[in-house]
C-alpha cells in the first residue's frame, strides 16, 4: 500500500482578481477552493491514476472536515488524526501580480503525535511511504528523520520530499527516492551550479550519501533520474503553463502509480514526467487520459 502524510493539510482559496488594490474592497472574478497540502497532492494524483493509497496527517475543525469530505469524493482513502484547532486555508490571489498569504496551520500535542507515530509503526514491508511537505512549529523539526528510522527497519519505501538541512538527514538513512531541484541542490550542497554536467554530478554526490533514486526537475528543461542503475534524462513536453503548483508533486505521484504496477523506475521516471507536465497544463491535478496523451512525446534516454 501507498501511504502519503500530510502533516500540515490546508485549503487552498484560490481568487482571481482584477487589478488587486489594497485598502479598498475587492470582489473576485472566480475563486475555487481545493484541499491542499504536498502529501494530498501525491494522493489525489495517484487516485486519478488508478492507483489505491492512503492519505495520513492532522485534520481539525470545519476546514478539515470540507479537506476530508472532498478527498473522499475523490476515492481517496483516509486515516487522518482529528486535532481540536481548525485546519489551515492557504489563500492565493492571482491579479496584476500573484500573492499567497498561508495559513501556519493546528498545534499538534504531544498525544496527537505519539498517535501518528503508533499509527506508522503499522505499516509492513512492501509499503510506501510518502512524507511531503511542511512541518508545524508545534513538531520537531526533525520528525521526518524520527518517522525514517521508525518504518525503514520494517522494508518501507520512504519518499522524501524536502530540503536543506532536512534533506541531507533524510539521505542517510536512504530513501527510496527524493525529488529536488537545482535550486535546492544548490542549498544542500551551498554552490552555484552552472551547467547540467554540474548538476548531474552533485545529484551523483546525493546517491553516494544513500539516496537510492534521486530525481532533479528542471521544469521545461525536463528531468534527470540518477540512479545506481545509471544516469536517464526525460525531455519535458512543450505546452502551455497554466498553473506549475503541485506539479513537482504530480511527478511524484506518477512515478509511483507506474512503479506500484510494474517495478520498472525507467518507466516510472517517463510516467512521472508525463504526469507533472499534464498538471502544469491544468488548473487542476492531472487526469488518467491526459498522463497518457503525453507519454508518446517524452523520450528517455541513457546518459
Amino acid at each position: 500500500m501507498i501511504y502519503t502524510l500530510t502533516l500540515n493539510p490546508s485549503i487552498d482559496y484560490i481568487v482571481d482578481v482584477d487589478n488587486l488594490t489594497l485598502g479598498l474592497v475587492n470582489r473576485t472574478k472566480t475563486d475555487l477552493k481545493f484541499p491542499g497540502g504536498k502529501g494530498i497532492n501525491v494522493s489525489t494524483v495517484l487516485a486519478n491514476l488508478g492507483t489505491e493509497n492512503i492519505a495520513l496527517g492532522y485534520l481539525g475543525g470545519f476546514t478539515g472536515k470540507f479537506i476530508e469530505d472532498t478527498l473522499k469524493i475523490r476515492n481517496i482513502k483516509t486515516d487522518f488524526i482529528k486535532v481540536k484547532e481548525d485546519s489551515r486555508i492557504n489563500v492565493k490571489i492571482k491579479s496584476n501580480k500573484e500573492t499567497e498569504i498561508n495559513g501556519e496551520g493546528p498545534s499538534i500535542s504531544k498525544e496527537e503525535l505519539d498517535s501518528l507515530m503508533k499509527k506508522l509503526g503499522e505499516l509492513k514491508d512492501g509499503d510506501i511511504l510518502v512524507l511531503a511537505g511542511s512541518i508545524q512549529k508545534s513538531l520537531p523539526s526533525d520528525l521526518y528523520l524520527k518517522i525514517q528510522e521508525k518504518v525503514v527497519t520494517k522494508g518501507v519505501k520512504v519518499v522524501v520530499d524536502t530540503s536543506g538541512k532536512a534533506l541531507l538527514e533524510a539521505i542517510k538513512l536512504k530513501p527510496f527516492l527524493i525529488k529536488p531541484n537545482n535550486h535546492e541542490i544548490e542549498e544542500v550542497f551551498d554552490v552555484k551550479i552552472n551547467s547540467e554536467d554540474e548538476l548531474i554530478e552533485y545529484g551523483k554526490k546525493l546517491v553516494s550519501l544513500g539516496a537510492q533514486n534521486v530525481i532533479i526537475s528542471m521544469a521545461k528543461d525536463g528531468a534527470i533520474l540518477i540512479s545506481k542503475d545509471g544516469i536517464y534524462k526525460g525531455n519535458a513536453p512543450k505546452g502551455e503553463v497554466k498553473n506549475s503548483v503541485g506539479a513537482g508533486d504530480s511527478l511524484v505521484g506518477g512515478f509511483l502509480s507506474k512503479f506500484n504496477e510494474t517495478g520498472d523506475i525507467k518507466e516510472s521516471f517517463k510516467y512521472g514526467i508525463a504526469s507533472g507536465s499534464a498538471s502544469a497544463f491544468s488548473m487542476e491535478l492531472c487526469k488518467k487520459e491526459e498522463v497518457l496523451n503525453l507519454l508518446n512525446i517524452i523520450n528517455i534516454k541513457k546518459l
